[in-house]
């Protein structure tokens, strides 16, 4: 049996366009990518803090060192640039994986560039950017 985990998330980056005509996805600065572990066109949950929604799409790679967080197609529809999103990512592991695995959780500034990265959650903990 396998069971789903969080691989990676990229916690509480700002969404700096979101336009209705691109091809539908998100764009992810390449340097977000590397250090959340995602791959192009990989299926993501995206969260807006702002709204409430929640919506998956797949990653297009952006311009590296650029903070791009951009929502492109139909998801644009779901969120406002300034918004501040969570970007998950999700594997399939086998309990002995699961047991081992330890995610990539992303801290981010207010530019989109990585602060601190973590491999655990604790509950109660604010991070301030």
């Amino acid at each position: 049996m396998f069971i789903t985990l969080m691989k990676s998330k990229i916690h509480r980056a700002k969404v700096t366009e979101a336009n209705l005509d691109y091809v539908g996805s998100i764009t992810i600065d390449e340097d977000l990518m590397d250090s959340a572990d995602l791959m192009k066109n990989e299926k993501v949950q995206i969260v807006n803090n702002n709204n409430g929604q929640r919506f998956e799409t797949y990653v297009i790679p952006g311009e590296r060192g650029s903070g791009m967080i951009c929502l492109n197609g139909a998801a644009a529809r779901l969120v406002h640039p300034g918004d501040i999103v969570i970007i998950i990512s999700y594997g399939m592991f086998d309990r002995k994986e699961a047991a081992e695995f330890t995610p990539k959780i992303i801290f981010v500034d207010e530019n989109n560039n990585v602060k601190e990265i973590k491999g655990e959650e604790e509950h109660g903990h604010i991070y301030q950017p």
